[in-house]
């Protein structure tokens, strides 16, 4: 498939998916309802490949690479988040979450060998300039207490979790590992570990039956987990880890144009400057990696 679909995929869902999550907050732990997603969107994907009679076999050892890219990416990555985001600002989040793109280009060349590429790190730097000035207010009105501070090294540590688990799932793919195969089991184990970490923690297992929390627990499955983790770790086959992170700063932009439109978010000169340079970087990025 085309990579620039794969690209606006990613970016277009994961922008949206905050909508999702919103519902999904209340009487439920969140590292529950975290668990459930992943659950429900494992299931899917082995049913699908069942019907399909696609479900390949996957030696000792690929498994516990799978097993490592789920919990990196479906797993801790989520926790430090999660859990940064009930004290930071989600603009914060979302600049300190963006710096993948540069721990992107790192692990890939310490794990996997691939030099860096100028033109990325220099598209990389102008993206993170740009997500700067988005969210200039949240990085001015921030103290460095030692709450906030914490939940910076839990959101760097959520990063570096997901950053690694890009770097894991393009290892799986040099393998010639199926992407939903890698999936399914990634999302499983994930899955898996938040429940045994829910129970550890103390947190009741539970589901809400309110229609809005069932509906947007479909949607982030569906859509959040099993359609945009697989567009996401095939664009990571295809153009690398390093490209490929670059959509973690393109879906908070989407986020925003989306509360724009219902929440009645008022946009600076200096968010629209940042949101230029953040289109801007990401045209230098996908400059030597076109579709």
């Amino acid at each position: 498939m085309n990579s620039l679909v794969l690209y606006l995929a990613t970016v277009l869902i994961w922008g949206s998916t905050w909508i999702g999550i919103k519902y999904q907050l209340g009487d439920v732990s969140p590292l529950v309802s975290i668990a459930h997603r992943f659950m429900l969107a494992a299931l899917l994907i082995f049913a699908y490949l069942l019907l399909r009679r696609q479900l390949a076999r996957v030696s000792p050892t690929h498994h516990v690479f799978i097993a490592l890219q789920g919990l990196c990416l479906f797993c801790t990555n989520y926790v430090f988040i999660y859990t940064a985001t009930e004290q930071l600002t989600s603009g914060l989040v979302a600049v300190v979450f963006s710096t993948m793109v540069i721990m992107n280009m790192v692990n890939a060349a310490i794990f996997l060998g691939v030099p860096m590429s100028p033109m990325v790190a220099l598209g990389g730097a102008v993206g993170l300039v740009g997500m700067a000035g988005v969210f200039l207010p949240e990085l001015r009105a921030l103290d460095l207490s030692d709450a906030n501070f914490r939940a910076l090294l839990m959101c760097l540590a959520g990063t570096l979790s997901a950053s690694l688990g890009n770097i894991v799932a393009a290892r799986n793919h040099r393998f010639g590992l199926g992407v939903l195969t890698c999936n399914a089991w990634g999302l499983l184990y994930g899955a898996l570990t938040l429940y045994l970490a829910a129970l550890l923690l103390g947190h009741r297992i539970t589901l809400s039956v309110e229609p809005a929390y069932l509906l947007s627990l479909l949607y982030l499955s569906v859509f959040g987990s099993v359609l945009a983790f697989w567009a996401y770790v095939t664009l990571i086959g295809k153009i690398g880890a390093d490209r490929a992170s670059y959509t973690s700063l393109l879906f908070p932009i989407v986020a925003l144009a989306i509360s724009t439109l219902l929440e009645g978010y008022s946009w600076t000169w200096v968010a629209a400057g940042g949101m230029c340079l953040v289109l801007v970087g990401n045209a230098l990025v996908m400059r030597k990696g076109k579709a």
